[in-house]
C-alpha cells in the first residue's frame, strides 16, 4: 500500500498533510511526541489534533516517537521500507526565542533529527520523495540589510528588484540567524546534500509564516493564531519590535500541502524553493490587529516592546516564482483576509463549545 511518513503529524502542516493524504487513500504514518507542549506549555499542546485525526481517518497510524530516537525510527522505516513513497518532514523546534534556552535541544531536534529521518529513508526507501519544511530564517537577518519605506501601518521595500519578494539566491552568509535559524539551515544543507550527493529526490521548502485553523499558536510561535486567541480571550496583544510595522507573508497550510503534492508528482533532486504567501497574502502586525478588531468589533489594547527579536525581519515576502514556474498547476487559494477570518471563526466556535 502506498505509504507516506509525516513527522510533526499533530502540528499545523503535519495535520494538514495527514488529512490530505488520507483522502488520497495513502497509508499515513504520523510521528509526533507532542514536544510542542514542552516548548510552549498549554497553548502549544497538540493532543486534541492527534486524537481528532485518529478518530477521523482509519488509514492514519500515529507513533509517539521522538525523531531523534535512532532505534525506533530505524524500526519504522525497516518495517514499511519500499511501501514508503513520500516523507514529509515537518517536525521541528520552531521558535527563535526558545532555541536560546536549550541550544542542544534545538539543534538535536532540528538538525540531528532531520539527519536521522533522511538517512533511514536512504537506507530503506531510497526511491521515496523527501520534503523538508525549512524556513526563511535560513537567510538570517540579511533581508534587513535592504532599504525600507516606513508608512503609517507597515514597512515596504524600496528596491524595485524585490517588489515580488526575496528569491532563493538571497545569501545565507554573514548575518545573524538566531540559533533556531542556524539549526534549520544545517538541516536544510543536509537535505540538499542527500539530493545532490546521494541522488535522492528531495526538496527544501523555505516557507514564510505558515498558518491555519489547526495552528496551536503560542506567544513565541504562531503569530496569527496567537493574535486571534489572545484578542478573543484577553483583548490585548504585545507587539515586539519595529513598532508593529514589520511585514510577513502568510501562507495557509492547505496551500502549502498542495504544493507538496505537486512536487511529489514531479520531484527533483536536492531542490530549494522559497514558498510563502508572497505578494498575494501578507500583512504587518498592525494591519493584522486592525483586521481582527474590525471582524470582532472590539478594541485590542496594544503593549509595545521596542527591542526586536534576534534575527527578526523588518519585511519578508517570499518570491514564489521559481516554484510557480516549475509547477504551473499550483494555485494559492487563501489570502491574508480569508486566512484570518477562518482562524477567527474557528476560535469563536471552539470557545462556544467550551
Amino acid at each position: 500500500m502506498n505509504t507516506v511518513v509525516i513527522t510533526g503529524s499533530s502540528g499545523l502542516v503535519g495535520s494538514e498533510a495527514v488529512d490530505f493524504f488520507c483522502k488520497k487513500n495513502f497509508r499515513v504514518i504520523g510521528i509526533d511526541n507532542n514536544y510542542r507542549k514542552y516548548f510552549f506549555g498549554k497553548d502549544g499542546d497538540t493532543k486534541k489534533i492527534k486524537d481528532y485525526l485518529i478518530k477521523k481517518h482509519k488509514n492514519f497510524y500515529h507513533f509517539n516517537f521522538d525523531i531523534r530516537n535512532e532505534l525506533k525510527i530505524k524500526k519504522l522505516f525497516s518495517k514499511y521500507n519500499k511501501d514508503i513513497k513520500l516523507v514529509i518532514h515537518a517536525a521541528a523546534q520552531p521558535s527563535h526565542d526558545w532555541a536560546k534556552k536549550e541550544p542542544f535541544t534545538d539543534y538535536s531536534i532540528n538538525s540531528t533529527g532531520t539527519l536521522n529521518i533522511i538517512e533511514n529513508m536512504r537506507l530503506f526507501s531510497p526511491k521515496s520523495v523527501f520534503i523538508y519544511l525549512s524556513t526563511n530564517k535560513v537567510y538570517g537577518d540579511n533581508p534587513n540589510k535592504f532599504r525600507f519605506l516606513e508608512k503609517k501601518n507597515r514597512y515596504d521595500i524600496i528596491h524595485n528588484k524585490y517588489k515580488n519578494g526575496f528569491a532563493e539566491n538571497l545569501s545565507t552568509d554573514n548575518c545573524i540567524h538566531s540559533l533556531f535559524g542556524a539549526s534549520k539551515l544545517s538541516a536544510d544543507l543536509i537535505v540538499q546534500e542527500y539530493g545532490k550527493n546521494f541522488g535522492l529526490k528531495t526538496a527544501c521548502f523555505r516557507a514564510g509564516c505558515i498558518t491555519g485553523v489547526n495552528h496551536a499558536g503560542a506567544k513565541l510561535h504562531g503569530f496569527l493564531s496567537y493574535l486571534v486567541k489572545r484578542s478573543i480571550k484577553k483583548r490585548n496583544y504585545q507587539i515586539i519590535g519595529y513598532k508593529g510595522k514589520q511585514v510577513r507573508d502568510n501562507i495557509s497550510s492547505s496551500d502549502l500541502v498542495t504544493a507538496f503534492w505537486e512536487f511529489y508528482k514531479k520531484p527533483k533532486f536536492g531542490e530549494i524553493y522559497n514558498l510563502g504567501g508572497g505578494s498575494f497574502s501578507n500583512c504587518s502586525v498592525l494591519e493584522a490587529i486592525s483586521f481582527v478588531e474590525k471582524k470582532l468589533t472590539i478594541k485590542i489594547k496594544k503593549y509595545y516592546n521596542k527591542k526586536p527579536r534576534v534575527g527578526d525581519h523588518i519585511w519578508y515576502i517570499s518570491d514564489n516564482n521559481k516554484f510557480k514556474n516549475d509547477y504551473k498547476n499550483w494555485k494559492q487559494n487563501n489570502n491574508i483576509e480569508t486566512i484570518i477570518e477562518s482562524i477567527i471563526n474557528f476560535e469563536l466556535q471552539n470557545n462556544k463549545n467550551l
